[in-house]
């Protein structure tokens, strides 16, 4: 099945025949997988993986981050190697502020190694913190329960966006979420990627919320793991939470559905 194709487009993620193994070759948690997000300039991708836990989703989160290696194949970000100045902002499923630090000097960290002033930083931080609905809050320490969970990772998604990522990793973000605050989240992220267009690379158990974040929806089988579905998500660009009430809405995720059934099928 080909999952990937090239066009003219350019590349911004590329994994080339990875394979992982943790015992010397004897077995493969993850083998031959091969990965490709084309660049699209001016509006982004929303790219969401689905699959069975330990079918290594995180895993290549972290490859693209450059937190680890795979035992061999590629990995490109514009057809380069990895190197230490690519652009790529990462928000865990675990609340990753700094205590110590308010709201203001969290999201503000982002931009501290960049060359501006700290007025500037400080003025942008709180844009942000304004745009997250976070207003009157920017002087409280980052932590809970000082702040709600759902409040902690709008401080992680804010900071990672102010360091204007290209790529922007998000590892299962709301997954320790109630499920109300998990919606008011998922609408906060579908405005955030229309108004700053990086391209995101999502991981969640949630199909409902890959069928409303994504554009398209790739599922890994488990182990040893490689991609074996691709679901295009033929929505409108612009995702408001009623469109979770239209009927081909509720098929796409019946598709999805279906398909995660199939792929647990094959072991």
């Amino acid at each position: 099945m080909a999952l990937f194709k090239d066009t003219e487009q350019d590349n911004i993620i590329e994994l080339k025949k990875i394979s992982q193994s943790y015992d010397g070759g004897e077995s493969f948690i993850i083998q031959d997988l091969d990965f490709l997000v084309e660049d699209k300039p001016a509006q982004g991708q929303f790219v969401v993986i689905l699959g069975m836990s330990g079918s290594g989703k995180s895993t290549i989160l972290r490859y693209i981050a450059g937190l680890q290696k795979p035992t061999s194949g590629e990995i490109l970000i514009r057809n380069k190697p990895l190197d230490n100045n690519r652009r790529v902002g990462m928000v865990f499923q675990q609340y990753s502020s700094l205590p110590w630090m308010t709201v203001l000097e969290n999201v503000s960290l982002a931009m501290e190694f960049q060359n501006i002033s700290e007025k500037e930083r400080q003025d942008k931080a709180m844009e942000m913190i304004e745009l997250i609905g976070l207003k009157g809050h920017e002087n409280k320490f980052a932590q809970y329960p000082t702040l709600s969970g759902g409040q902690l990772q709008r401080v992680a998604i804010a900071r990672s966006l102010l360091a204007d990522p290209e790529i922007l990793l998000m590892d299962e973000p709301f997954g320790a979420l109630d499920i109300n605050t998990r919606l008011q989240m998922q609408d906060l992220l579908a405005d955030l990627w229309l108004k700053f267009h990086p391209t995101v690379v999502f991981v969640t158990h949630d199909i409902s919320e890959a069928v409303y974040l994504g554009d398209d929806i790739y599922i890994l089988k488990s182990a040893p793991s490689h991609f074996v579905e691709h679901i295009k998500v033929d929505l409108p660009f612009h995702r408001t939470r009623d469109i979770k009430r239209d009927p081909h809405f509720v098929e796409l995720v019946h598709t999805v559905e279906d398909k995660m059934i199939e792929v647990a099928k094959l072991g």
